[in-house]
């Protein structure tokens, strides 16, 4: 019997959303440096949304009698052109990341497993919300910079911007959700 390839892939995409985490760190650093709080704390929910995506699938491999595998990240970009640069990069990350699941989902079905492709559903269901909603902000940003970079700032601040990472249907993550 051939040995599975999907644990190891959904390793290295665990390593991926750490990733991710830190790139919205880094981008909420950088709107936090330019004295932009509603898009610093936007940023700093994402990172910890990802970061718990990362920890709910080590739970996945722990439930299942996987091995985990922890991997490094490369440093994170943390300089931007403009106020909208960040928004477009998380853009192309979210949809990246939505790419990588839909693999990991099909490698899942081509190996027959069909409780890890059930257990990301979830995930691709989170990923439409994810591009949805950073789609969004980018528009909102990229309107309010002809403007001033400041109505972004009062948007946020009058609506929520996705679920906040609340959803009671998501996986368990390693740890507890913190």
């Amino acid at each position: 019997m051939a040995e599975k390839r999907f644990p190891q892939a959904l390793n290295e995409h665990i390593g991926r959303e750490f990733a991710a985490a830190q790139q919205y760190i880094a981008i909420a650093v950088h709107y936090d440096a330019e004295t932009l709080p509603q898009l610093a704390a936007h940023f700093y929910r994402q990172a910890v949304e990802e970061r718990n995506h990362a920890m709910m699938m080590v739970q996945y491999l722990l439930d299942a009698g996987l091995p985990v595998a922890i991997s490094g990240v490369e440093a994170p970009r943390t300089s931007f052109a403009d106020e909208v640069e960040p928004v477009a990069l998380a853009l192309k990350q979210e949809e990246q990341v939505t790419e990588q699941i839909t693999e990991l989902a099909r490698l899942a079905r081509a190996e027959g497993d069909l409780v890890a492709e059930q257990f990301l559903q979830w995930f691709l269901k989170e990923q439409l919300e994810e591009v949805s909603s950073m789609s969004q902000l980018l528009v909102t940003v990229q309107r309010a910079a002809q403007v001033s970079i400041l109505l972004a700032e009062q948007q946020l601040a009058s609506i929520q911007v996705g679920d906040g990472g609340v959803d009671p249907d998501a996986p368990a993550a390693a740890g507890g959700a913190l």
